[in-house]
């Protein structure tokens, strides 16, 4: 998910009534009329944009035109590149091949290799392609055959327009191999303006240099596994890009390499250079120190690629197989195995004195693809949801548009200030501008009111030719028999007039016109229809006072988009006192309505309610015990949802408490006797409650520790208990002194009572 300090407030909300417009902290609280506002981008994103570009500081506004030129029967296209007459040439896999495709979409083959896939190519200036292949990369040279016949160049055209799907090879072009490092990987191909070309491997991290007439050498060596990606500064550096630690090097024509930035991700995939002299690098996966196998999908084992073994993703080449071997691959070079990816991607900028920065970072998304438009935006081809993004500062970008393809893997100039856009699974080529759509539309994602509503007006601010319509169902699906889709009379009271249900939806048409047209905002009213409250359940304490909780005039039960949300509410401070009486309870409004709670009590045999408090805000609420004798009683909870309603229109809900019982009397102790019979004291009393049983008695002589003692019977399960028992004394009794016997009983509820008595000594 984007960083939401990036983006501008855009609303979306959805209105009932024009007597009045709720401001932010009415918003909150769930009274009447209500809003739904969208105010990120996130929230915009998960709306449906075809032709409109969603703007990273708010708003909407059509996309560059986009279409597809060419689906190519391979599944992965690696690269691609275009000559002068604006002709693409795509490196592709699943069959490795190498199509030309003309800029009215007429495509032939002018290459198949041996080897499994074609990862890039380069064309030269003279039209000479280079194309590298893997594994045990390759760089052959395709050269276009002049002393061919023209009919069979015809021949081959003339084929294409009459099954543009299934290209053939066309035999004006020829290839030969033109260097083999004897590395398994070739990653990137790129030309200086003398013709030498610079080859980046994999396996040992080499950078070679190869002269037009086939002379190479070692250029770089990196104590990186993966040289990634190339490119050249206006000075004629090389800029490259690595895996494993994510470093960015700028190395000299003389093959002075400096480290210019160390990403925080491990593989650098794409670069950028604009004509102010900043490098844009993208980069994704995160470092795992102490890790040698780089991570695909949702953590699956990276394959190796081999002769014997077919990428890993997708639909899979008859007849190979797949085998796990220790060798790290850059894991975004094989990421279409249909996982999730975990860790994003980053863009940064270093600038012309080497500070560098990051512009732009998603959650989701995979930059596998940098290229600069006609307007000298920062263009993202990025996966596995085909979105492209437009860059046009620091946290400033446009979500452009979503190719019907999941990855956006290169990018090519294109003729008249356009650029040609190549995508995976599956492999296409399209056209993205110069121009915008001339018509767009979005549709925002389904808004669940939670409550069977009515919809209201619209309120429209924005410019240029643009339409609103509304619909409305009871399910969350659309497709499932909601109501057609309403065009608003904007210039007129703009009702929606879609009925009444629990969900809605807008959209919005973009069409060009004088005026570039641009959305800034949308704004429904809608009144959900009042349902009474609920108490979930209510539970009594004796013994627990509550403490009332402190107003502070906000309630965080709802969230700004006016829809029920997770509800925050303090727990009640409580503490002991035996001789409190704690009522507590839960309970809740689909309206999320602010409720006012009574409570009531009734005793054992009593058929009506009393009062015993009202207007109570918070959940709990206590009270002194001995306001209610000794008894039996139930507590009746009644909430109100009036405080969000006029007189009248009130809802209200009750919920009755488990029975329990008050006891603040103690016992009494009656008829104590003790006497002394010759080493002992013969000790009899009675116990007796007037509401509850007697729970357990002791006693004490000469103030000596507390004694449990047993009533007669033994089974203390009574209101009267009789007592009768001896207590051993440890003198003769012609010499015994006086003893003082102390006896307490308590009850049920431990409300205690004490006696004692006195035996003299002769």
């Amino acid at each position: 998910m984007h960083s939401s300090s990036r983006y501008f407030h855009f609303v979306f909300a959805f209105i009932l009534s024009t007597s009045s417009v709720l401001s932010f902290t009415a918003s909150v609280f769930a009274d009447g009329t209500r809003t739904w506002e969208q105010s990120r981008f996130d929230d915009l994103s998960k709306g449906t944009a075809t032709g409109v570009a969603i703007r990273s500081i708010g708003g909407l506004e059509l996309a560059p035109a986009f279409k597809m030129l060419y689906a190519t029967p391979s599944t992965y296209i690696w690269a691609i590149a275009a000559d002068d007459a604006g002709n693409i040439y795509a490196a592709t896999g699943a069959p490795a091949r190498v199509y030309r495709i003309t800029p009215d979409g007429k495509p032939s083959i002018i290459f198949e290799p041996q080897e499994l896939q074609v990862q890039t190519l380069v064309v030269a200036s003279n039209g000479v392609i280079y194309a590298g292949t893997a594994p045990d990369g390759k760089v052959y040279k395709i050269e276009h055959t002049r002393n061919k016949s023209m009919k069979s160049e015809a021949k081959a055209g003339d084929n294409n327009e009459k099954d543009a799907t299934k290209p053939v090879l066309d035999p004006s072009w020829s290839s030969t191999v033109f260097f083999s490092p004897g590395t398994k990987y070739i990653w990137d191909l790129t030309l200086d303006k003398v013709g030498d070309l610079f080859v980046a491997t994999g396996d040992h991290g080499e950078i070679y240099k190869v002269s037009a007439n086939g002379d190479h050498s070692v250029f770089f060596k990196s104590d990186e596994t993966h040289i990634r990606v190339l490119t050249l500064d206006a000075k004629g550096n090389l800029i490259a890009g690595t895996d494993g630690s994510g470093l960015v090097y700028r190395i000299s024509p003389a093959g002075e390499a400096f480290v210019l930035y160390s990403a925080p991700k491990k593989e650098i995939t794409a670069l950028g250079l604009d004509d102010q002299g900043n490098i844009y690098a993208a980069g994704v996966g995160e470092k795992k120190p102490g890790t040698s196998a780089s991570v695909i999908g949702g953590g699956a084992t990276m394959f190796t690629v081999t002769p014997a073994t077919p990428i890993p993703s997708g639909p899979q080449t008859p007849g190979l197989s797949m085998t796990p071997t220790p060798s790290p691959v850059p894991s975004s070079q094989f990421p279409f195995s249909g996982g999730e990816t975990t860790g994003g991607s980053d863009i940064y900028q270093i600038a012309p004195d080497g500070s560098p920065s990051t512009v732009w970072s998603s959650h989701e998304d995979l930059v596998y693809s940098l290229a600069f438009d006609s307007q000298h935006r920062l263009l993202a081809g990025t996966g596995n949801r085909g979105h492209v993004f437009a860059i046009t500062g620091a946290d400033q970008f446009s979500d452009l548009l979503k190719a019907s393809a999941s990855q956006i893997t290169s990018f090519a100039k294109a003729p008249d200030g356009g650029v040609y856009a190549a995508s995976s699974n599956l492999g296409k080529i399209f056209v993205l501008g110069p121009g915008p759509e001339s018509e767009g539309t979005y549709e925002s994602d389904v808004f669940d009111a939670k409550i069977f509503s009515r919809w209201g007006r619209v309120e429209f601010r924005g410019s240029g030719n643009i339409d609103v319509l509304a619909r409305s169902g009871n399910v969350d699906n659309p497709d499932r028999n909601w109501s057609p889709w309403k065009k608003v009379d904007l210039s007129g009271n703009a009702e929606t007039g879609v009925p009444p249900a629990r969900y809605a939806q807008w959209k919005a048409a973009l069409r060009t016109g004088g005026t570039k047209p641009a959305v800034e905002s949308v704004t429904l009213y809608y009144l959900p229809k009042n349902v009474a409250p609920v108490i979930d359940d209510v539970s009594v304490q004796v013994g627990v006072r509550y403490q009332p909780l402190k107003q502070t005039g906000l309630s965080l039960g709802t969230d700004v988009s006016g829809s029920s949300g997770t509800h925050f509410e303090s727990p009640v401070p409580s503490t002991h006192d035996r001789d409190a009486i704690g009522v507590k309870w839960n309970a809740h409004d689909e309206n999320d309505d602010q409720l006012v709670y009574s409570l009531y009590y009734r005793g054992d045999g009593q058929t009506r309610w009393l009062l015993l408090k009202d207007n109570i805000t918070d959940k709990a609420y206590s009270f002194d015990a001995s306001l209610l004798p000794d008894g039996g009683y139930a507590i009746k909870v009644v909430a109100s949802d009036a405080p969000s309603h006029s007189p009248g229109e009130a809802l209200t809900a009750e919920r009755v408490s488990r029975r329990f019982e008050v006891d603040t009397t103690p016992p009494r102790i009656e008829n104590l006797t003790a006497t002394a019979e010759g080493s002992q004291i013969h000790v009899r009393f009675r116990a007796e409650d007037g509401f509850s049983t007697i729970k357990r008695a002791e006693f004490s002589l000469d103030a000596g520790d507390w004694k449990y003692v047993e009533p007669v019977g033994q089974l203390s399960d009574s209101k009267i208990e009789n007592y009768d028992f001896q207590i051993p004394l440890h003198t003769p009794n012609d010499e015994a002194p006086e003893h003082v016997v102390v006896v307490r009983v308590y009850d049920k509820y431990d409300n205690m009572d004490t006696a004692k008595t006195i035996i003299y000594g002769r």
